[in-house]
């Protein structure tokens, strides 16, 4: 019978070598398939971002009315429309004016002051997607005109 516990010793250590085996293949093949899957993702990115530069150039580069106009309709109250410009001094006063107005909410009268800065905001939104690409470039990026 120590024959047979010896064969039987011999076959599960034979197959456990042949899962060590297949295991140290099997993680072989997938840190190489990982690294292609890595290298495919770093080449993708790289064309997005050219695209990407591409298209930035072709609009002039410094054009920013489609994302000014939509983040003054949606968060115009907070002067975000104003940071993306450049016009730091006005889009924190906006910021001041709005934060102020939710601290004074619980009177009454900052419900109002939230209110009209959300309008301006609004406009000044609707005035930017209605200009042309040109003139608010001209208007509000080479000219610097902040309010309106």
């Amino acid at each position: 019978m120590s024959d047979d516990n010896k064969n039987l010793g011999d076959d599960l250590n034979d197959m456990l070598d042949d899962a060590k085996d297949g295991a140290k293949k099997a993680s072989d093949n997938i840190s190489k398939k990982a690294k292609e899957f890595s290298d495919e993702a770093k080449e993708t990115a790289n064309e997005f971002t050219q695209g990407a530069k591409e298209a930035f150039d072709k609009t002039g580069g410094d054009n920013k009315k489609i994302l000014a106009g939509i983040l003054g309709i949606i968060f115009g109250c907070f002067g975000v429309h104003k940071f993306i410009l450049g016009y730091s001094k006005e889009g924190g006063i906006m910021l001041g004016v709005t934060l102020i107005g939710i601290v004074l909410s619980c009177i009454g009268v900052g419900v109002f002051v939230v209110w009209i800065m959300s309008i301006i905001g609004l406009i000044e939104g609707i005035i930017y997607l209605t200009k042309s690409d040109a003139d608010f470039y001209n208007t509000y990026q080479v000219g610097k005109k902040p309010w309106f």
